[in-house]
């Protein structure tokens, strides 16, 4: 004998329609938690990322604030005069003085011009970070901030293992502003950097790129470890900063590696803790 279905079909209606509505509550309540997700996502966060007017990422925010600690630094150096190769020679000496002859003239004393980079450590005393290669044997320095004023400086002291020197400007210009050091040891390999300097002496530059390389030693004229990166760093450029993209001084360039001088894509930082380290030691020695 057959059933009735009469009284199943209204629940079996009755179940369909509460699955129906429970799927249609959990679709919505997933649709609602995906929302702000994808918005997250397609919306960039302008907090974080600095946007230009047109919409694009950009450093301008960090390096208008960053750069004017920057400086150019020229040197005055004094060449002194050789000695005459021949007058080495005690036979070519006798000669001459034998006939009466004169001795040949070595050359006159003569000046070199060169140019480097550094930075301002502190605006309220004046003093600026700069390689200590840079000002060697220097008769005169010049620091010529990102404006344009030029002021002359005196060197206050220098470290030879960290290559750094510590020079003043003397009397301290108005409205200087310094850079803040970073934690050399928190860096890591593929961190984004900028190299900011005077290469060539054509004037404040700024390059980006990745650190390379940690720990790196064994580089002609240096010691101790150092930072590798890719941000170009030519002739010109040492002493300026190397910083992160929270604009912290993360290094001092030092060196380079490439033909004829020129940038090839390594270059070479002095760590920063480090060189703080020498800095205070001279500051310390100083007073």
């Amino acid at each position: 004998m057959a059933r009735s279905l009469g009284p199943i079909l209204p629940t079996f209606e009755m179940r369909c329609s509460r699955s129906l509505a429970c799927l249609i509550v959990l679709l919505t309540l997933m649709l609602g938690a995906c929302a702000p997700l994808q918005q997250a996502v397609n919306t960039p966060s302008q907090g974080s990322i600095p946007y230009s007017g047109s919409g694009y990422p950009t450093l301008a925010p960090l390096l208008r604030r960053v750069t004017p600690a920057v400086v150019n630094v020229s040197v005055e150096s004094k060449i002194l005069p050789e000695e005459h190769p021949f007058l080495r020679d005690p036979e070519f000496r006798r000669f001459l003085e034998r006939f009466n002859l004169p001795f040949p003239e070595g050359p006159m004393d003569g000046s070199r011009q060169s140019v480097g980079s550094g930075f301002i450590v502190d605006a309220q005393r004046g003093y600026v970070l700069t390689n200590r290669h840079v000002i060697e044997d220097a008769q005169s320095i010049t620091v010529t901030l990102k404006d344009r004023r030029s002021y002359r400086a005196q060197l206050v002291g220098s470290d030879r293992t960290a290559d750094i020197a510590v020079l003043r400007i003397i009397p301290v210009p108005p409205g200087l502003q310094a850079l803040e050091f970073g934690n050399s040891d928190a860096l890591e390999v593929g961190d984004f950097v900028l190299a900011i300097g005077n290469p060539f002496g054509i004037g404040q530059t700024v390059t980006s790129g990745i650190v390379s390389a940690l720990g790196r030693q064994g580089i002609e004229g240096e010691t101790g470890d150092l930072i590798q990166t890719d941000a170009s760093i030519n002739p010109g450029n040492s002493g300026g900063p190397l910083v992160n993209l929270g604009g912290q001084v993360v290094g001092i360039n030092t060196a380079l590696i490439g033909p004829g001088g020129g940038n090839v894509g390594i270059g070479f930082a002095t760590p920063s803790n480090r060189v703080r380290s020498a800095m205070y030691r001279v500051l310390r020695g100083r007073g």
